[in-house]
């Protein structure tokens, strides 16, 4: 599966910015230059943002397998204030079997420092074409 080409349809992706930096079997890592409209009212980047990070390596790396996997459940534990600068999100699968699928997404600013770990589990779908 191209997954270069699977990332490009994500339209919320491109909207808010976030670039694909790489994708392994099972892996995704993505970043997030922070702009302006990702901070919310207190001048910190909104956890909607932080999540729309995460979700995106989360299905970038349950979709590496070349099986379509929906999101069934997701969960995200913010850390860390993070203002400026750019975030980045690295995911891996934790468990998998034919149908399901968990995976762990940590957020780091480019300091390194952790602001946010996402847990999320798929549904494997019968394979067929992404763009449906």
């Amino acid at each position: 599966m191209d997954l270069t080409d699977f990332f490009s349809r994500d339209a919320y992706a491109r909207l808010t910015g976030i670039r694909m930096i790489d994708v392994g079997q099972g892996t995704a890592r993505v970043s997030m230059k922070i702009r302006e409209e990702h901070l919310n009212s207190h001048g910190t980047v909104h956890g909607g943002a932080i999540f729309t990070l995460a979700d995106t390596a989360f299905a970038l790396a349950s979709n590496s397998h070349g099986i379509p996997a929906a999101a069934i459940n997701a969960s995200i534990t913010y850390m860390k204030a993070a203002r400026e600068g750019e975030l980045f999100a690295d995911a891996g699968e934790f468990a998998e079997n034919p149908k399901l699928a968990t995976y762990v997404v940590t957020v780091t600013d480019d300091s390194g420092d952790r602001i946010a770990l996402f847990q999320g589990m798929v549904y494997r779908k019968p394979k067929r074409d992404l763009v449906n």
